[in-house]
């Protein structure tokens, strides 16, 4: 199955932009097949272990300066391109393109600022509890081309995008996913209309009959989409598919079905991810899985750690890990689903996010104690007292250094019968090495004897 690369590489000279875990899997792919002339790697650093074969490294801060020197660049997510694309000679390429060329029309791709990975994940597990083949690969973790032996002519593949994945795709799924855009990766991309840009190649080349399901909040321009727009809402905004909250229940409505999703008998919290089980329906009922086979595989789903997860019970306070919150919105989901909040910690990296609409919740919130630590926390701190001399009980604002300062406060002042929730609506690099470490720091520190 690999030998459906040969077209990009054979006979050429081809250079790996970035030798990280896609990098690294791009390098042992290519290698099996062996049928370049040369195959060369650049990144700003090189790792503590190198290939002894013949490899030419290009490190350093001029590491980008040699791509012309190359027919094919194979670039990794997120290295940012010194110059305009259509400015260089060599081809560039990506692991997502070549996998996307070869399988487009068996792919489901997601991508979204927030929930992805839950969409990704829980669809992937829906697929497989109704017995279907499906294959789980991208930004989840898992190089697609490691994994290209595995797809038959009947494989469903379940892809997670990112942004970076995203920025210079040629080629769209056959079912594209926008779940939501929000503020985000600024530091990356300059300007919103950029990082909107990167996020449209999810349905910019798609075909005629091809699908896109779109939250209503993101929905592309008139005409720019060359697909079946499906438009999913909540509450009576989604034109097709939409989740709405009734008397007896959370109902999904989608294309003249109903179904109510049994929120007693799963994991997933939140009027979110009520949307992400709405958009999943979408996706199965399109492939023909029967509501009673739905509701079986929802019922046996896992959450994925570090998103709204319940870490445990101390001294009568449960404590909530919400760690993959960067932005506000997802913070705001957060206590608009734990009504029970008695203390939240915020705060993180700075990446000049606006934190107008958080202000403005916490404002009107109820919740009693509000920790604010690192950059973005005094940045919040300082904007409140400065530009917001409206905002309510300011005596809830508690400043922290860092995050150990936050939880050993939190455990003096939540009360018993309450909830404490980490939600930070920043980034954790700078500080962690991602948001998985943030996590599971906030869980040792509630947990220290």
């Amino acid at each position: 199955m690999i030998e459906k690369i040969e077209p990009w590489i054979k006979g050429k000279r081809i250079l790996l932009l970035g030798y990280g875990r896609e990098g690294q899997s791009t390098w042992n792919v290519l290698r099996r097949l062996g049928t370049y002339e040369v195959l060369d790697i650049a990144d700003l650093k090189a790792p503590a272990a190198v290939p002894e074969d013949g490899t030419v490294w290009h490190t350093g801060p001029d590491y980008q300066k040699c791509m012309d020197d190359y027919d094919v660049v194979f670039k990794s997510p997120g290295i940012v391109l010194e110059r305009p694309e259509k400015e260089y000679k060599c081809s560039i390429l990506s692991q997502t393109e070549v996998f996307f060329q070869c399988f487009r029309d068996q792919i489901i791709g997601i991508t979204g600022t927030k929930g992805k990975s839950t969409v990704t994940t829980l669809l992937y597990h829906l697929l497989k509890q109704a017995g279907m083949d499906a294959l789980l690969v991208g930004n989840i973790g898992i190089p697609a081309l490691d994994h290209m032996e595995e797809v038959k002519p009947d494989t469903r593949i379940v892809f997670e995008l990112s942004c970076h994945q995203l920025e210079y795709m040629t080629v769209s799924p056959h079912i594209g996913i926008l779940v939501n855009i929000h503020e985000e990766h600024l530091d990356h991309y300059g300007t919103m209309e950029k990082y909107v840009e990167a996020k449209h190649h999810i349905f910019k080349n798609q075909r005629p009959d091809d699908i896109l399901i779109c939250n209503v909040q993101c929905l592309p321009e008139e005409g720019t989409c060359p697909s079946g727009l499906i438009r999913a809402g909540m509450d009576g905004s989604g034109k097709e598919l939409d989740v709405v909250q009734e008397q007896d229940g959370t109902w999904i409505h989608f294309r003249g079905r109903k179904f109510c999703i049994p929120t007693d008998e799963i994991k997933l919290l939140g009027q979110h991810n009520y949307f992400d089980i709405g958009v999943a329906y979408g996706v199965c009922s399109i492939l023909g899985i029967d509501d009673r086979v739905f509701a079986r595989g929802l019922k046996t789903y896992e959450p994925l750690p570090h998103r709204l997860q319940y870490i445990g019970e101390r001294e009568g306070v449960k404590y909530y890990d919400d760690s993959i919150s960067t932005i506000c919105d997802t913070t705001i989901q957060a206590l608009k689903t734990l009504k029970d909040t008695d203390t939240v910690l915020i705060g993180g990296m700075d990446r000049g996010i606006d934190y107008r609409e958080l202000i403005e919740y916490l404002s009107e919130c109820p919740v009693p104690h509000i920790i604010l630590m690192e950059a973005t926390g005094k940045r919040i701190y300082q904007e409140i007292h400065k530009y917001y001399p409206e905002f309510k009980n300011r005596a809830r604002l508690i400043l922290a250094e860092h995050l150990e300062d936050g939880v050993k406060r939190a455990r003096q002042i939540t009360r018993p019968g309450t909830s404490c929730v980490l939600s930070p609506a920043a980034a954790s690099y700078g500080i962690f090495r991602n948001f998985e470490e943030r996590g599971e720091t906030f869980s040792r520190l509630v947990f220290k004897k």
